[in-house]
């Protein structure tokens, strides 16, 4: 069977399911609020984002290349824009290549560098800011995938994560997609 890959920019507030079973069931938005077409019948999540971040999520047909993607041995790059509260100095931000300590060990050694506001869709709900409050966005790519893990470790360099947002897993990127947006690509 051929491999295909869904690219999907997974809204705010969306669960990485398809279904939810939970208590506010009715009220949550999961997968298949976005992809209900027949074509998408037999693609699974390859990996996970949590319900308040934003950005690429992948899917895929394939069980094997699901695991490659989301198994930890592979490293595979993901790359996140985080707007932060405060803006890191240079030393914070070199914490991220020797790694970060956090409740469940040392991180991988990964990238972060500050860049200019980048041109994303209004989040709805905004986020919560004050008028007079500084913040920043960084660019992170990381070699692993822990829960929540980039919300930790710019929590552990004292500024917390506001936004987030995956741009990039390996070779696949988000591009111009909305969010809700989705398209089919077939794996290299």
């Amino acid at each position: 069977m051929s491999a295909t890959i869904i690219l999907l920019n997974k809204p705010f507030n969306v669960l990485s399911q398809f279904t939810d079973k939970g208590e506010d069931a009715e009220k949550r938005d999961t997968l298949s609020t976005f992809l209900h077409s027949p074509k998408c019948k037999g693609f699974y999540p390859a990996g996970r984002l949590d319900r308040d971040s934003e950005g690429l999520l992948l899917l895929t047909n394939n069980g094997k290349l699901q695991s490659r993607i989301s198994h930890p041995d592979f490293k595979l790059a993901k790359t996140y824009l985080a707007q932060v509260e405060g803006k890191p100095t240079s030393d914070s931000l070199n914490k991220f290549e020797q790694g970060l300590h956090l409740k469940d060990g040392l991180t991988l050694p990964a990238k972060a560098k500050e860049i200019p506001a980048p041109k994303l869709w209004e989040r709805s709900p905004p986020i919560r800011q004050r008028k007079n409050d500084l913040t920043s966005w960084l660019k992170i790519t990381l070699f692993e995938g822990r829960n929540r893990q980039v919300r930790r470790m710019t929590a552990a360099i004292g500024h917390p994560t506001l936004r987030l947002v995956r741009v990039k897993i390996g070779n696949w990127s988000l591009d111009s997609m909305q969010p809700g947006e989705f398209t089919f690509v077939s794996a290299t």
